[in-house]
């Protein structure tokens, strides 16, 4: 894959053809820790083009520097901007991976945007339309969570408040609908919904994986569904993928019980890219 110097992250992520994958950790939990991951990551990205299918697909590192969305005040929230996107833009120059980072408030998103190479809006904060305008005018890719308590047609508001701002740059991430308390659902419709507006869907497979709240004090989830997930959602039109990834879930201090162990993300991204290959005649390796 080549440098983030070598290309224009904006114009290759959407092109019509590509394919971001968003790996990384829920959030940043030390340099060390975020380093350490990230070389996973390029490994298993140098990995997958030289198998092939990885043409089109852009892998870009994800983690949050801070995870203001919390079950409970004592929740790990991670090392705060200043310090956070001195990480992220570490691991850009050292693995040459394009970075990507939540944020939450108008201040945040115009600071990040002079770093990150995309902005992602979490989905509680999807309907803000002060911080959506915000994070429209960096002029920066955004991937913004649809929430849980949207239908597909209501993200066309979402759509219309970036390109008011001057920004068409945009993915529709999905990451399951609320289905009565602690418990999300994925409508695999919504892939096609959102494509027949003219826009491209990212799918968030590990959070759709996720049991909000359910551990009182901390939300719970089961891992073992976002790689089946993920294949599924490939298959009805999602156009990238959002996965959350550490080298023990059990011992990650925000979400890990519906992370991917990195141990078996290059599996699961495997099967997810032999279904978009399968889909796809123009990846077909002649």
């Amino acid at each position: 894959m080549p440098s983030v110097k070598d290309f224009f992250f904006d114009q290759a992520v959407m092109e019509k053809d590509s394919f971001p994958l968003l790996l990384g950790p829920c959030v940043i939990e030390s340099r060390d820790n975020v380093m350490r991951i990230a070389e996973e990551i390029k490994k298993i990205s140098d990995e997958l083009h030289e198998s092939g299918l990885g043409r089109g697909v852009i892998v870009t590192f994800k983690a949050s520097f801070d995870k203001a969305n919390r079950s409970s005040i004592k929740g790990f929230r991670g090392p705060g901007i200043d310090e956070g996107l001195k990480i992220l833009d570490e691991v850009r120059e050292e693995f040459g991976l394009p970075i990507v980072s939540d944020v939450h408030t108008e201040e945040q998103a115009k600071q990040a945007g002079e770093v990150l190479d995309m902005l992602q809006l979490p989905a509680f904060l999807c309907r803000q339309t002060d911080l959506v305008v915000a994070a429209a005018e960096t002029g920066k890719v955004l991937n913004i969570k649809k929430g849980q308590f949207m239908s597909p047609p209501e993200v066309k508001n979402i759509a219309d408040k970036c390109k008011e701002a001057g920004n068409e740059k945009l993915f529709i991430c999905e990451r399951g609908n609320s289905f009565g308390y602690n418990n999300l659902v994925v409508d695999m419709r919504m892939f096609e919904q959102v494509r027949e507006m003219g826009i491209r869907t990212i799918f968030d497979a590990t959070h759709s994986c996720q049991l909000p709240g359910a551990g009182g004090d901390k939300s719970l989830g089961n891992s073992h569904y976002a790689p089946i997930l993920a294949r599924a959602a490939v298959a009805a039109g999602a156009t990238g993928l959002f996965a959350e990834t550490h080298f023990n879930p059990e011992e990650a201090l925000s979400d890990g019980p519906n992370m991917i162990p990195l141990a078996k993300l290059k599996s699961a991204l495997v099967d997810v890219l032999t279904v978009r290959q399968a889909l796809n005649k123009d990846l077909v390796k002649v």
